[in-house]
């Protein structure tokens, strides 16, 4: 969350929730540097929580002006925000029936300030100039990280000088499915926010992804086994229901039983089909306007009741199902019931966290406690590296070489320590004259 004061306005670029330990986490989201009533807009690069998770933490206290974003990412918030409030209201009530509630476990908004969140709403297209002061002017450009997700060229020109900020928002990936590659703004910035989080590392590519995927679907359903997929409800489950469509339409894998369970995962998915216009219409499969995320094997698992009766499922599938660290949710279920058959695979298609129950068991954990039970594992364990959404080392120089530049300043930002100071490297090498990495709370004058 980053504000910007000129041209007589006030400002926040993304208003992400801190996760992590709850205490912490919870100081870190409550105590708020500014006042959100003298705020006069916010601005949002894309849906994922930890860029727009406290935007209805600041309308509880009082925000009430307009929140701007591309019209595919207001439709993910309406979605996004009134879950992460759900499970904040339900967690709390848990925590209160076992007499285990304290201050930090109180919600930091309810369902009404998500509801008021997504009623100030204002979609802006791709390529479109948005005028929010007479000498303040935003444009949005294609991020290609996940769908809507956006790039934010700020201009301002109040004074002798004009400025031209730019936001990066989160960088995506070239060559990934249904996502538009990225698409940078161009010319000189004199001032420029730049996401770090793969600074240090290069992605597989994105076609040896999907041939190791239909490498690991051959061999599983070919022994009789299932494979179970943690995955993020927004963006990489879409991913991989498409992959695999992909794969039985081209015949490349044998015909095998879909499963998408995970609620989140299936509103989102309703989105998507809503948004057709911002998917990439040079893949294949977007040119035939076939139905991305529907196949006759494929199934959206909505209730409870649904959801357990995979648990005792004969025969191969797939089951994708959140939380993608195998934290949360449905998939720890599924980890539990599948997990001790030496036929199944657990496979991840993206990052683990350090301390989750999902990077213990991708490196190497065989006895794991879920539920309070201790369950053996003798499933299979797989990675696939290629599918992250996040543009990888390589990438972030091929986005920075294409701003053309020059930059003035850059701040690296959204990223580890040591991702931080190689990105702040790599900016050096790229020309930019002053680069700053920013501590949480600095302000600098532009």
């Amino acid at each position: 969350m980053h504000m910007l004061e000129a041209a007589g306005m006030k400002l926040v670029l993304d208003a992400g929730l801190f996760q992590g330990r709850r205490r912490e986490a919870d100081a870190l989201n409550r105590n708020l540097a500014f006042d959100p009533r003298v705020l006069d807009a916010i601005v949002l690069s894309h849906a994922h929580i930890d860029h727009t998770g406290r935007v209805p933490l600041l309308v509880n206290h009082g925000f009430h002006g307009p929140i701007y974003a591309t019209p595919a990412t207001r439709d993910l918030c309406a979605v996004m925000l009134a879950d992460s409030a759900h499970i904040q209201e339900s967690d709390f009530e848990y925590l209160q029936r076992r007499d285990r509630a304290g201050p930090e476990s109180e919600p930091l908004y309810t369902m009404r300030d998500a509801v008021a969140a997504q009623e100030l709403m204002v979609g802006v297209p791709y390529k479109r100039l948005q005028h929010l002061r007479k000498n303040l002017t935003i444009e949005y450009v294609d991020a290609g990280h996940i769908l809507g997700s956006a790039s934010v060229d700020v201009r301002i020109t109040e004074g002798k000088q004009p400025h031209r900020l730019v936001f990066s928002g989160d960088i995506g990936r070239t060559g990934m499915p249904i996502i538009r590659n990225p698409d940078p703004p161009t010319g000189p910035i004199d001032t420029l926010i730049i996401e770090s989080t793969y600074a240090l590392k290069t992605h597989a590519a994105p076609a040896d992804a999907e041939n190791n995927l239909a490498e690991i679907i051959t061999k599983v359903v070919g022994r009789g086994g299932k494979i179970l997929i943690p995955s993020f409800a927004v963006g990489r489950t879409q991913e991989m229901v498409y992959a695999i469509h992909a794969l039985l339409r081209e015949k490349k894998v044998p015909e095998v039983p879909v499963y998408i369970d995970s609620p989140l995962a299936t509103e989102t998915t309703t989105v998507f089909r809503m948004h057709p216009e911002v998917f990439d219409k040079s893949e294949d499969m977007v040119k035939a306007e076939s139905p991305l995320f529907d196949h006759h094997l494929v199934t959206y698992t909505r209730s409870v009741e649904d959801s357990k009766r995979l648990n005792t499922l004969n025969g191969p599938a797939i089951i994708i199902s959140a939380s993608g660290m195998v934290e949360a949710g449905r998939i720890l279920h599924h980890v539990k019931n599948h997990g001790g058959d030496h036929r199944n695979c657990i496979l991840f298609v993206g990052f683990q966290a350090e301390h989750t129950l999902g990077r213990r068991i991708k490196d190497g954990d065989r006895k794991v406690r879920i539920h309070g039970e201790e369950v053996e594992l003798r499933a299979e364990v797989a990675s696939i590296d290629g599918y992250s959404a996040h543009a990888g080392r390589n990438e972030l120089i091929a986005w920075i070489k294409a701003l053309g530049g020059p930059i003035k300043r850059a701040f690296p930002v959204h990223g580890e320590p040591e991702s931080l100071a190689e990105m702040a490297s790599l900016l050096k090498q790229a020309g930019v004259s002053e680069v700053v990495v920013p501590q949480q709370g600095q302000s600098f004058d532009l």
